[in-house]
């Protein structure tokens, strides 16, 4: 068939219009792409800015089942309409043959031109995508949204026959999944340092971690004996390196006040200046501050958020019996999001490297794994200890000598020194594993 007679002003016509049909294809896809790929919270940074596209973009994102139904249907209806006006032109230039040539050569266009390129330029940059294309999406979205429904409702319906009587149609993923996932997948690409990465994730996860997994033992508590004369309450206080210190009276479980250096030197110096009495006349417990008790339990955002209310920096923790089981500070919570807070009278515990090239570690038994996980970018288990030394005595079930080895979670841990039936001191080597 000779070329001129092929291009008659009707094949013209109808390729112009299969062109068109594939452009609106599209611009469908390429929409659907950018409105939900488009991060909302920075649609919404945009509208309070008074970004009128964003709020119209929002808006459409409001309702996903709408939107995705209505471009579904736009763009299907451009493609199958696109498809049956080439097999119609094809099978009258080529007769049956025509049916081939028209799948091949749709399935190709359709494919390059209306679905690939549209949802690579759109996934480059959504949330600008999604400002440009919701002003023409949106009367489509408000034209189709009687047959979407319709469409919705006859799904269901089919859904039913099945015995699925509900269907979640929402995103099940919650907004700090998300965020976890896009801070964890920033790491990974590069785009954010470890230490920030740390830091969001720590913050995010306070509200999944309890206070005892943090607070300070109560075996490793320095405490003040009511009973003692007030000269040696001042002389523990100044040489001690802690601002607060709590106070018993007869028994440690008995927590009757918390003393703060700072209230005692005044009242020392209250009594010094005074010259109405002396010092040893002075009742302790009339500087003290009242103890301020929490359930170990306790999660430790709800915990910081009842510190900042209370202007509180000291906590005592206790057990569902009110047995006394340590303490915490603001500072401790604050800790988990930045990391070690030493000052001038911090006794600063290092992990100690003994063979860089290996990778091997002498730590201290009350380093915390998340500590270890933290520095070392490890993957040891927390759930059930929150030491190293009490995940030792969790694997091994019972207390370990000294010179013992244990190999579990792809690391070598060597009990190197211990006291009573605490661990102080283990090896720990994450480049080899030993077979037991």
């Amino acid at each position: 068939m000779e070329f001129l007679t092929v291009l008659t002003i009707p094949n013209i016509l109808t390729i112009i219009i299969i062109f068109m049909l594939l452009f609106l294809s599209g611009f469908f896809s390429g929409s659907e792409t950018a409105l939900t790929a488009a991060s909302r919270s920075i649609l919404r940074a945009k509208e309070d800015k008074g970004h009128k596209g964003a709020t119209r973009a929002l808006k459409l994102t409001e309702n996903t089942e709408k939107l995705i139904g209505a471009i579904l249907l736009g763009n299907n209806f451009a493609n199958i309409l696109a498809a049956s006006l080439a097999t119609h032109l094809l099978t009258k230039i080529y007769g049956e043959g025509g049916v081939f040539y028209s799948t091949l050569v749709m399935t190709l266009l359709i494919v390059v031109f209306a679905e690939v390129m549209p949802k690579i330029y759109a996934i480059n940059d959504p949330e600008r995508a999604a400002l440009r294309v919701s002003p023409i999406i949106a009367p489509v979205v408000y034209i189709f949204g009687p047959i979407t429904i319709s469409i919705q409702w006859i799904v269901m319906q089919i859904f039913r026959l099945f015995g699925k009587n509900s269907i979640n149609l929402q995103n099940s993923n919650s907004v700090q999944e998300e965020i976890v996932g896009a801070i964890s997948l920033g790491h990974l690409e590069g785009s954010m340092e470890k230490d920030d990465k740390d830091r969001l994730l720590a913050t995010l996860d306070l509200s999944n971690r309890s206070v005892e997994e943090i607070m300070l033992h109560r075996s490793e508590i320095e405490m003040i004996d009511a009973d003692s004369a007030p000269e040696k309450i001042l002389k523990q206080c100044l040489t001690s390196s802690y601002t607060r210190l709590p106070i018993f009276k007869k028994d440690q479980e008995n927590i009757i006040g918390v003393m703060h250096a700072k209230s005692l030197l005044r009242a020392v110096n209250i009594q010094k200046n005074g010259n109405n009495s002396k010092f040893s006349d002075q009742n302790i417990l009339d500087v003290a501050m009242k103890p301020y008790f929490i359930l170990e339990t306790t999660l430790l955002d709800d915990q910081l958020k009842e510190f900042l209310k209370r202007r509180a920096h000291f906590a005592l923790v206790v057990d569902e019996y009110g047995a006394l089981q340590g303490l915490l500070t603001l500072e401790d919570i604050i800790e988990e999001i930045v990391g070690e807070i030493n000052d001038e009278h911090d006794q600063i515990t290092e992990i100690v490297p003994e063979n860089s090239r290996d990778g091997v570690l002498i730590v201290e038994g009350n380093t915390t794994i998340r500590d270890l996980n933290r520095a070392q970018e490890w993957d040891l288990p927390d759930a059930e200890a929150n030491t190293i030394a009490g995940l030792v005595i969790h694997e091994a079930q019972n207390i370990p000598s000294v010179g013992q080895v244990f190999s579990f979670h792809g690391f070598r841990i060597e009990i190197i020194e211990k006291k009573e039936n605490r661990l102080t001191k283990l090896k720990i080597n994450p480049t080899r594993e030993v077979q037991l």
